[in-house]
């Protein structure tokens, strides 16, 4: 079984390189060196260290112009690094081991025994250990969930989650020191937009929006290149953007805001019938019942009036749709589009929405990009 040493921590520029070719793929030194500008002597030493610790292989000479003679090209060995990446739901845990391209190797999820912090600490810990049998050697762990994740003098705390019931919990020092390797924790939304920029469906882009609707609503946006965090680590908190000021007030008592129409909670409530829960109403919709249609067909209003309200703030070049409550694009994708119509000018070209039914595994993924751009420290 091959395994992987972890070795000094890397410099500014070695930590520049990698990401470069991380994301954007193989480069010939001087590819690398103008993008970073960087002397001819200094990639030389940073490709050195970089192949030294296993983290960049040279590849076959490749003509990388129209003109000008082949140039030896620079590669990420994916096996030179794993990471732990893990999301954190109410009542479940999935984890996965990736490689340092993000690649998953292994999966792994069970239900969480409690809420408590030391439940869930000890848990990720059993998770690292059951995963790290078959794949040693993982350099770092990330961790997503629900809730304000602030970094507070160096530290990053939970400021709350209130699906687990969590305030000021230093999840990433907890998890450090349970596992025994660096980890890192951040909001589920911002972690997967960063994983979505990198690695998935925002690769190539250099601003993007990633809208979750379901349970909560979240908003993940990257501009310019970097995803937006916020001078407190607040930025896309639109739960409340308000759609109609004579709608039903949302569990916050905010009256027709995005919330109040657009949650998993919300369209169960609309029904205003006991017993009911979103799976249920769901069913209800896609049988024709005229009441769930209508609170589907309100959600959906909801969610293309904030689309479009990002897109016209950001003018992003991707928007991304994701998250459990995603069957209102399907039910209700006339009045998405209409909303986005409405409140976009005319003369704006037509807004397309990337529609993507990520599975939970891909969230805990998201967990271990957090790592690797931590790992990067970018």
């Amino acid at each position: 079984m091959e395994t992987t040493s972890v070795g000094a921590p890397l410099s500014g520029l070695e930590r520049g390189t990698l990401r470069e070719l991380l994301v954007h793929g193989p480069r010939s030194r001087a590819e690398i060196a103008r993008e970073l500008g960087m002397s001819r002597a200094s990639l030389t030493r940073v490709t050195r260290a970089l192949v030294d610790q296993g983290l960049v292989t040279e590849g076959a000479l490749e003509l990388r112009g129209a003109t000008g003679r082949p140039s030896e090209v620079l590669h990420v060995r994916p096996e030179g690094r794993r990471f732990l990446g893990v999301k954190l739901t109410s009542d479940r845990l999935f984890a996965v081991v990736t490689d340092l391209t993000a690649r998953p190797l292994a999966e792994y999820e069970e239900a969480l025994r409690s809420r408590s912090v030391e439940d869930a600490v000890a848990q990720i810990g059993g998770a690292y250990e059951r995963l790290s049998r078959e794949h040693p050697d993982i350099s770092a762990a990330g961790i997503g969930l629900a809730g304000e994740v602030v970094s507070v003098s160096g530290r990053q705390i939970v400021l709350q989650s209130p699906f687990l019931g969590w305030r000021e919990v230093p999840l990433a020092d907890l998890v450090g020191e349970r596992l025994g390797v660096p980890a890192t924790a951040e909001n589920d939304v911002r972690a997967l937009t960063a994983a979505e920029h990198w690695f998935g469906v925002g690769a190539g882009y250099e601003s993007m929006v990633l809208i979750t609707v379901g349970t909560g609503i979240g908003v993940g946006m990257v501009v310019d290149d970097r995803v937006v965090v916020g001078a407190g680590g607040k930025a896309g908190n639109l739960e409340h953007l308000p759609i109609d000021p004579g709608g039903p007030r949302c569990q916050r008592g905010h009256r027709g805001c995005l919330a109040s129409y657009l949650s998993n909670a919300a369209i169960v409530a609309a029904l205003r019938t006991p017993g009911l829960d979103y799976a249920s109403v769901l069913d209800l919709a896609r049988g024709g019942d005229p009441a769930a249609l209508q609170a589907f067909r309100d959600a959906g209003h909801a969610l293309g009036v904030l689309a479009a309200t990002l897109a016209n703030t950001l003018d992003p070049e991707k928007i991304v749709v994701t998250g459990d409550g995603i069957a209102v694009t399907e039910l209700a994708r006339a009045e998405v589009d209409a909303a986005i119509a409405t409140h976009r000018s005319p003369d704006e070209a037509p807004l397309a929405l990337d529609i993507q039914p990520f599975e939970f595994a891909e969230w805990a993924r998201a967990g271990a990009v957090l790592a690797i751009r931590d790992f990067l420290r970018f």
